[in-house]
């Protein structure tokens, strides 16, 4: 390809290519190959770091805003990788016209996520562009942490089970009907939220092995990068993957997928089979992990497989076309 494409957004296979041919042949630093969603700074172990680039459209949406997204895309990156979120930076790209009392709404939901995490904004940085040259505001996240627990797909082991949070696909339904393309009146929701709070318990089970937030891409493209990382596989039940009826009807209606989805409040965990049910309990007694199940488990064989509800075998693959672009 002689363009950039929208696809190469997605968080899928034109993504994966454009990394692997063009940005690692010249950032050659080994923390980046990592390809990882923060990554642990060099010479310093116990120091994580995360950056993150929100464009998602609309601004504001039905459960948040560009300026939650933001905060809580960045924690839950730190907080998968093994980091307690202790630190942001905000950027901002602003459109010369864009009302001030938008502004501080984004600015205040920011400082409110924040706040409610436990994590402080330090540092930050504004720009003005040309009217008619952004989409109102875009906001640039940088995270630090400090690492308590070391989680790779290198840990993984066949049995291990594969858990996801709560309901998946809840988001990129969300965006999408937020932008009135389709007369639909389904009362949808964002799951965005930080997800600090939920997951740093499992810190603590000596079978966690590794965990990512499922968010461009979806369910199905962070297991099977995780599958190669790893170098194994995983089965996954279509019957135990939790999915809301009104995402399941708007997918009906729409062709979508939910399984590629966009989640912004959800996390996958792979743990080993003396742990899962303790970690079960422990999503369960939090409001974020109140839906969570074990969706599958991890297998000898390369592939990733779903068992159907009607008892067949599909072979997942990496999200190829961007069915939502602009959703984080």
């Amino acid at each position: 390809m002689k363009r950039v494409e929208i696809g190469h957004g997605s968080g899928g296979k034109l993504t994966k290519e454009l990394i692997e041919n063009l940005f690692l042949k010249h950032f050659g630093s080994p923390a980046l190959h990592t390809l990882s969603d923060s990554t642990y700074a060099p010479g310093f172990r116990k120091l994580a770091i995360t950056t993150d680039s929100y464009v998602v459209q609309p601004l504001f949406f039905p459960g948040g805003n560009i300026g939650k997204l933001s905060v809580s895309g960045t924690i839950n990156d730190l907080t998968v990788g093994g980091a307690l979120p202790k630190y942001l930076t905000a950027g901002f790209i602003i459109e010369e016209g864009f009302p001030i009392e938008e502004l501080e709404k984004i600015v205040s939901s920011m400082a409110q996520t924040a706040k409610e995490a436990g994590v402080e904004i330090i540092a930050g940085d504004t720009k003005v562009v040309e009217k008619g040259k952004c989409d109102g505001v875009y906001i640039n996240t940088a995270g630090v942490g400090e690492v308590v627990r070391e989680l790779s797909p290198k840990l993984i082991k066949p049995g291990d089970r594969v858990i996801v949070t709560g309901t998946v696909g809840d988001h990129g339904i969300a965006i999408s009907l937020a932008r009135e393309e389709f007369e639909l009146e389904v009362p949808t929701e964002s799951d965005c939220a930080p997800l600090n709070s939920l997951l740093t318990p499992l810190f603590e089970l000596s079978g966690l092995r590794f965990m990512r937030d499922p968010t461009r891409g979806g369910l199905a493209t962070v297991v099977i990068e995780m599958c190669e990382s790893a170098g194994l596989g995983a089965l996954l039940f279509e019957e135990e993957i939790p999915v809301r009826e009104d995402v399941k009807f708007v997918c009906d209606m729409l062709g979508y997928d939910p399984l590629y989805l966009a989640n912004e409040g959800k996390a996958v965990i792979i743990v080993s089979p003396e742990d899962s049910e303790k970690a079960l309990e422990l999503l369960h007694s939090h409001p974020l992990g109140k839906d969570a199940r074990i969706i599958g488990e991890i297998t000898e064989d390369k592939d990733v497989l779903l068992k159907t509800s009607v008892g067949g075998l599909r072979r997942l693959e990496l999200l190829e076309e961007d069915p939502l672009p602009r959703i984080c």
